[in-house]
């Protein structure tokens, strides 16, 4: 018994492989929603990480909480407490966070951040890259644990540098020493050299 399958009207679509070919796949099929669920994007190298640490002023935390509770606000006491970065809080629902004026979006902002850091669920990336791309800012970095990969390919269709699924805090501690593997401070006095 044979079973004839029209072939012709059905889309598919151009799946990239591991091994760097492509090859086209029913897209109703199993297999391509399974390698639409994968991530394939991949953002910035920890070299390139570094590199935009070292290069920014000022960081504005998007989604930061007056909660002390919240990642947002671990990570806000840690930049201001361990950086020379100018921190900003965006957060329409306080007025103050951490002792500084909490700003209700980004446009409110007195200055252009360098790096906006992003503690948004992934369904809201889209709408602050939007935010981003109107304010003029060159740098999206969404927090460990956030991933929207469509967003992150259209941020950087549009010029943006997008980082994604990486903690500010761990990434600048890492790269100044401050962390052995599970995350805390090492408490280990060094000679070298501090690096931004």
């Amino acid at each position: 018994m044979s079973i004839a399958t029209d072939t012709a009207t059905e889309e598919t679509v151009t799946t990239q492989l591991a091994n760097g070919l492509t090859c086209d796949i029913p897209a109703s099929s199993p297999l391509a929603k399974l390698l639409k669920s994968q991530r394939t994007w991949v953002g910035p190298t920890a070299k390139e990480r570094l590199a935009i640490l070292r290069k920014a002023k000022s960081i504005a935390i998007v989604g930061a909480s007056p909660n002390p509770a919240r990642s947002s606000y671990f990570v806000g006491t840690y930049l201001l407490q361990s950086s020379d970065y100018d921190v900003y809080f965006v957060n329409p629902n306080a007025d103050e966070i951490l002792g500084h004026k909490a700003y209700p979006d980004l446009k409110s902002l007195p200055v252009v951040p360098d790096i906006v850091d992003v503690f948004r669920k992934g369904s809201d990336i889209p709408s602050v890259i939007d935010d981003v791309l109107e304010v003029g800012a060159k740098t999206v970095w969404v927090q460990l644990g956030i991933w929207n990969q469509d967003a992150a390919i259209y941020g950087e269709s549009k010029g943006l540098t997008v980082v994604m699924d990486r903690c500010i805090k761990v990434e600048h501690a890492r790269f100044h020493g401050g962390l052995h593997l599970l995350g805390f401070d090492t408490g280990v006095i060094t000679a070298r050299k501090t690096v931004r």
